[in-house]
This record gives structure tokens, sequence and C-alpha cells, in this order.
């Protein structure tokens, strides 16, 4: 038995060395599997991929379809006006060649008939050839001046009709193409609430968070129990905007308090110029110009607030911009440079008025300062007729500031004027000793105004009011009855370190 061991013991030794084998095999073919399924998933990630890259290509593909058939759509708009301008031009070289052969023919019968006709004259009147054929020629030739001069008034009249209708044609292609809409009201902006809960915090207790919206503002804050908005009324765009603005932030968390209220207006109107530089980026993109100087830039955005008649200046250049750029193409002048001259036309309006005269002529020094070429500067200062117009496209400036002043809807008078009305009673009540601050609302009816502190003392407050209400009633147009609050507030702020 004992001598069976060795074989025993070398039996074990295969067993084990077989039972590693197989589970050497085994996990060979897991590790296999799992190459093999991660292979897969690669290959359907790939598969994804490519399926994603390929469907892109093909709207890369479309869009570039599209935009050359816009292109090619645009090139055949040209070539056919270039074509009817060529032809106009055609016909007109035939008619100036017809006319001089026609001239030509006519001094020869001229020549022939004089010699017959002086000879017989001549022999008539017993006088010398040359003295008839001088009387002769002085009538033929007043005779063929008359005629050349009805056949030049006949070709003047048929080609001013011709170009009457294609000017007409060129004008409606222009508007045809432009779509905007017409001026709204200037005076109120409607905020939605998200809750009619928030209207007891917007009010606050005693009305103070609404007195002190308005004071931080400038702008009535109208809250009506039976709807669900608010809103806001002011002549001034600017604090309209920045009262919405800062409404919608405080409505958004529902924390309506004096504290935040001055923070976020004060947030909200240091914004204001990045506002001006979106709107300004925005309007150059519009109207596919390129990009301006900084200072030009900053002009523009500027306007987006500014309106003239009840039209926004800024969307009155962008328009303008498209008109001019759509009059050029159709008459062969560069559009480009039109529609630049036609989007700065009215910067001048941006420059503050104790540094202007015109804002023509403030608008094209602003211009040339920039490095805006002469066409262009020309084309700004000559946009009213203060200056002649030294190039085509400055009088396809002039066109196209007028359609689109002039387009139905475009501009109401009355707002402009009611806005100036406000403008100026701010600036004579600002004009009193102590004032710091002169709020016009309820359509002037309503007369804030807040003093400096440390100059105006409560003693006088009484005094400083009645004489701004007696100061309205002598210099104001202001319809019906005018309040005068003057609000006088010390702040002590400490801080501890």
């Amino acid at each position: 038995m004992i001598e069976d061991w060795p074989a025993l013991l070398l039996v074990l030794v295969l067993l084990l060395a077989c039972l590693v084998a197989l589970v050497l095999v085994l996990v060979a073919r897991r590790e296999a599997a799992a190459v093999r399924a991660q292979a897969r998933e690669d290959v359907a990630s790939l598969k994804d991929e490519i399926q994603s890259r390929a469907v892109e290509a093909d709207r890369r593909t479309v869009r570039l379809d599209d935009e050359r058939s816009r292109l090619e759509s645009d090139r055949a708009r040209l070539a056919d006006a270039s074509a009817r301008v060529e032809q106009l031009v055609a016909r007109l070289d035939t008619r100036t060649e017809t006319l001089r052969v026609q001239e030509s023919e006519l001094a020869a019968q001229r020549a022939a008939h004089e010699a017959r006709v002086a000879e017989d004259l001549a022999q008539l009147a017993g006088t010398t050839v040359a003295d008839a054929r001088a009387r002769l020629a002085d009538a033929l030739a007043d005779q063929a001046a008359r005629d050349v001069e009805s056949r030049l008034r006949r070709s003047e009249r048929r080609l001013r009709t011709e170009s009457a209708a294609r000017a007409r044609e060129i004008l409606t292609t222009a508007v045809e193409r432009l779509a905007v809409p017409t001026s709204s009201q200037l005076s109120v902006t409607v905020v939605p609430l998200p809750s009619p809960d928030l209207k007891g915090p917007i009010i606050g207790r005693d009305g103070r968070n609404i007195k002190a919206f308005e004071a931080l503002t400038g702008v009535n804050l109208i809250v009506d129990e039976s709807d669900d908005h608010v809103q806001l009324s002011s002549f001034d765009a600017e604090r309209r905007e920045i009262a919405q603005q800062s409404l919608e932030r405080m409505l958004a968390d529902g924390r309506i308090n004096l504290e935040r209220m001055e923070r976020v207006v004060a947030t909200v109107t240091a914004e204001a110029a990045e506002r001006s530089r979106d709107s300004a980026r925005s309007a150059i993109d519009e109207a596919r110009i390129r990009p301006l100087h900084p200072d030009l830039e900053e002009h523009i955005g500027r306007l987006r607030l500014r309106t003239s008649y009840g039209q926004v200046v800024q969307q009155h250049l962008v328009e303008s911009a498209l008109l001019a750029r759509t009059i050029a193409a159709e008459i062969g002048a560069d559009a480009e440079v039109a529609a630049r001259a036609a989007f700065l036309h009215d910067v001048g309006k941006a420059v503050p008025s104790g540094e202007r005269g015109s804002h023509a002529r403030a608008g094209a020094e602003l211009a040339a300062r920039c490095g805006e070429s002469d066409v262009v500067v020309n084309a700004i200062a000559a946009h009213h007729g203060e200056v002649e117009a030294e190039s085509v496209e400055a009088v396809v400036v002039q066109i196209a500031d007028a359609i689109s002043a002039s387009r139905p809807g475009a501009r109401r008078e009355d707002a402009e004027t009611h806005v100036e009305r406000l403008e100026a009673l701010e600036r004579a009540v600002a004009a009193h000793p102590g004032v710091a601050r002169a709020l016009a609302l309820s359509s002037g009816h309503d007369v804030r105004v807040v003093v400096e502190p440390d100059v105006v003392g409560d003693d006088e407050l009484t005094s400083l009011a009645e004489r701004i209400a007696s100061a309205i009633s002598e210099t104001q147009a202001v319809p019906g009855e005018v309040r005068v609050t003057v609000v006088r507030e010390l702040r002590a702020t400490a801080t501890a370190g």
C-alpha cells in the first residue's frame, strides 16, 4: 500500500493541474466575452456618433443650399436691375443717335433747298445769290432749332415718365421687403404677478413699499385689486425699464422690503450701460453692417430708449439701414456704404444737447472722429439738407430716412410733445436751490421733490413747496391741478467693526 503513494500523489498532481488549467480557460473565456461586449458597445457608440455627424452634416448642407439659393436669387434680382438700367441707357443712346442722324439729314436737305431757293429768289428779287442765301440760312436755322427743341422736349418728357415709374418700382420693392411694427404706447408698462398674494407685499404697510418704490425709481406704481398684474406709469422710458426689471427681480423670489428694494434698484441702474451695449450690438446685427467704433456703439445703445414722435430712434436706424441697402442695390449704388450711413444718420441725437448744434452736424463730427469714411460723414451731415449731398449714397440715406419716418404708424406727435412737456417740468422744478431730484408723476399732475437735507431744513419745506407750485403755475403749461410734494429725508449709517 505504501508503494502506491507515489502513484496516487502523481494522479493528484495531474488532477490539480487539470483544475488549474480549467480555471484558466474559464477566466480567459470570461475576459474574452467582456472584451467582445466592450467592443460591441464601442462599435455601437461609434455608429451613433457617425449617424449624429451625418445628420449634422445634412443639416449644414441644407442650410448652405438655402443660403446659396438666397444668394442666387439676390444675384438674379441685381442682374435684372442692371439689365433694365442698361436697356434704358441703350434706348437713350439709340434715340440720341437717331436725332443726330436726322439732324445731319436735315442739314443736307437744308443746304440743297437753300441753293435752289436762293437762285430763284435772286432771279425774282434781283438780289445776289449771297444775300438770298444769307436770308434763307437764317430762316432755316430758326426752323431747324425749333424742330430740334421740340424733339428734345418730347424725349425729355418720355424719359422723365420712365424714370418716375422706375423710381416708384424701386421704392415699392424696398418698402415691401421691410416688415416692421407700428409705434407702441410709451407711458405704461404692465408687469404680470406670479401670484395674487404678492399684491400685499408690493403695497406694504400703509402703502410704504409703493411710496418707497416710486421715490427710488420716479415711476407711478398702480396696483388694481381686480387684476393679476401691476402697471408702471412714467413718460421716461429709462425709468420705466429700471422699475420693471427691479420689480420683476423682487417678484421672482417674493422678498419685497425697503432694504432689498434699494439694492435691486441700484443694481439694475448700474447695469444700464451693459443693456445699452447689448442693444447696440443686436441692432448692428439686425442692420447687417460691419462692427462700429466703441464710441459709436455706445451712442447707438443710448438711442434704444429715445423716441422721436413716438418712434424708437434705434429701431428707426435699423429700418433706415435695411431700406437704404435695398434701394442702393436696385440703383447700382454701394449698398454697404448706404446702409452704414443710414444706420448712423441719427447718432447725433445721443450726443448731449450742450455739446452740439443740430443732431446731423453732431453725428457727422462724431463719425469723423471715429474714423468713418468721407462718404458716410457727408451722408450723415446732409440727411436733413443742412449741407449738400456729395454722393448717390447720401441721397439714398435721405430717401430711406423719409420712408421710415413717414410710413403709417411710425410716429405720433402727441407722445413726443407729452414727453417734452414733462421733461421741461422736471427741469424747471430741479432748478430751485436745494432740490436734489424732481420727479413728474401722473402725467405731470403729481410732482415729487427730493431736497438736500443739509441745505433745506424742515421749517422751509412748506415755503419751498409753495414757491415751486407758484412757479409751475406761471411758467409751465400743465392741464388741471399739480400737486407738489417736497420730501426731506436724513439718514445716518454706521458700521460696527
